[in-house]
């Protein structure tokens, strides 16, 4: 008999409709199995079972009646430790943060999820205050890799995406601000998007600005829908949030992407890729001439903005701080102490000439999809590397931004951005796929996601 634990929301919910399983019985697979992995993996922060089940069986007695609260009742999903949870704390992966609160309010996401009945199965692990490429910090420690327990899930969303690749929640949401979902799905061999700025509302507004989505991890394309369509739409304390979409997410859009013009961009002209990576790439946009697509070799003809992010990133990281006493800061994860006096020094002249540049990046990109509807790309350009460590061995810098060279780009310039697994190293590792579209095309993101996925499934994990 398959464990509720690992079955994807759409399963679940299908079993909800037959009266196969409860949503109490969902609930209890999926503590089990924290109870079970948690220990190695380190995914959660924060597990209150009695919370969990209360809102499990509030939930089966809504289906009973026939009075269920939207797509998502009964559904167990995660919270990233950044998203503010009523009741529960938020602290960042920090020591600096009281746990006492109060916590009384819901980030817009978290919102939607309780009004729409999902069941919370507590809040996942990132580094603190989000701020790197991995997921360790100096209040829970280190996170790691379902896949390979040496190995990092990548962040600063790994905690999400570890939970949802070992079965400890079929649904997470995570933020991204700089790769923050796509690092760790590519790692653990799962499916997210970054949607376009301002897609799924985001309070309190992030110090880091405009680069900070918030996004869905799932399985499967076929969840992230079901996420999109629960959690986009304006939230009046999002003064930047979009309207909502004009269609659900779920059901719409072609599977053979017949003339879909998409370019396909190995090393996006500046980035250097590990050999097995660039193969399994290569093949999956191979793939999308299969389905229909028009499928050329093209990189969009920018230099490494790297600079210029690290300006947006490490002023923002000094902006998180700045209330912090001189003994909160010497209890912070030295990275992070050591990008925040960097980000301290820079000038507003600094930071507007990177914006600018960052404004130029998106005026070249835009033009870039008046030719091309999509462009696809590696997630990353290696496999999961040792668990503990900001960068892998031999990284030019040993800051995160060294080896994510495909992702940051796309939070500059605001783009929906996927990534989804296309393969596995010799050694068994998931390698990712980026799928990125023009601003605000991201319902197309996720139909050629759904065709991938229809035509090319993947292999997920299956912990003993």
């Amino acid at each position: 008999m398959t464990d509720a634990a690992d079955l994807t929301a759409a399963e679940l919910l299908e079993a909800y409709r037959a009266k196969a399983l409860s949503p109490v019985e969902a609930a209890a697979a999926v503590l089990a199995r924290i109870d079970r992995d948690d220990p190695e993996l380190n995914a959660f922060c924060l597990v209150d079972p009695d919370t969990t089940m209360e809102m499990a069986r509030a939930s089966a007695e809504r289906w009973r009646r026939g009075e269920t609260l939207g797509a998502l009742d009964g559904v167990p999903v995660s919270i990233k430790d950044v998203l503010l949870t009523r009741g529960w704390p938020t602290l960042r992966g920090s020591t600096t943060i009281d746990p006492a609160g109060p916590w009384t309010e819901d980030s817009p996401a978290v919102a939607r999820l309780r009004e729409r009945g999902a069941v919370f199965a507590g809040k996942t692990t990132t580094p603190e205050f989000a701020w790197k490429g991995v997921t360790d910090n100096p209040l829970t420690g280190v996170t790691r890799n379902p896949w390979d327990a040496s190995r990092t899930p990548g962040g600063s969303s790994g905690g999400a995406a570890a939970a949802v690749a070992a079965g400890m929640a079929p649904l997470a949401l995570g933020t991204d601000g700089g790769g923050s979902v796509r690092i760790p799905a590519a790692f653990t061999g799962t499916f997210t998007i970054k949607p376009t700025y301002g897609r799924i509302p985001h309070y309190p507004a992030s110090p880091f600005g405009t680069l900070a989505h918030t996004g869905p991890m799932t399985n499967t394309v076929a969840d992230a829908e079901l996420l999109l369509d629960a959690v986009c739409g304006a939230d009046a304390r999002d003064w930047s949030a979009l309207a909502p979409p004009a269609a659900p997410f779920t059901g719409g859009g072609p599977d053979d992407l017949t003339g879909l013009r998409v370019a396909f961009s190995p090393d996006l002209g500046f980035a250097r890729v590990d050999p097995e990576v660039a193969a399994a790439v290569a093949a999956a946009a191979e793939a999308f001439t299969e389905l229909g697509a028009k499928v050329e070799q093209a990189d969009p003809g920018f230099a490494d903005p790297v600079a210029d992010f690290e300006v947006l990133w490490f002023a923002g990281a000094a902006k998180v701080v700045e209330h912090l006493t001189a003994g909160q800061r010497a209890r912070l994860d030295p990275g992070l102490r050591e990008i925040c006096e960097q980000g301290a020094r820079y000038t507003a002249v600094e930071y507007l000439a990177a914006t600018a540049r960052r404004m130029e990046l998106g005026r070249l990109m835009g033009l870039f999809h008046e030719r091309y509807d999509l462009l696809l790309t590696p997630t990353m350009p290696i496999a999961a590397f040792e668990a503990g460590l900001e960068a892998p061995p031999g990284s030019p810098s040993p800051r995160w931004t060294s080896w994510t060279p495909f992702t940051y780009p796309f939070n500059m310039t605001q783009q929906p951005a996927a990534s989804l697994p296309c393969g596995f190293t010799a050694d068994g590792l998931p390698i990712g796929l980026q799928v990125v579209g023009a601003r605000h095309a991201d319902a197309l993101v996720m139909a050629a996601c759904r065709g991938y996925e229809r035509a090319r499934p993947w292999k997920r994990l299956t912990r003993t």
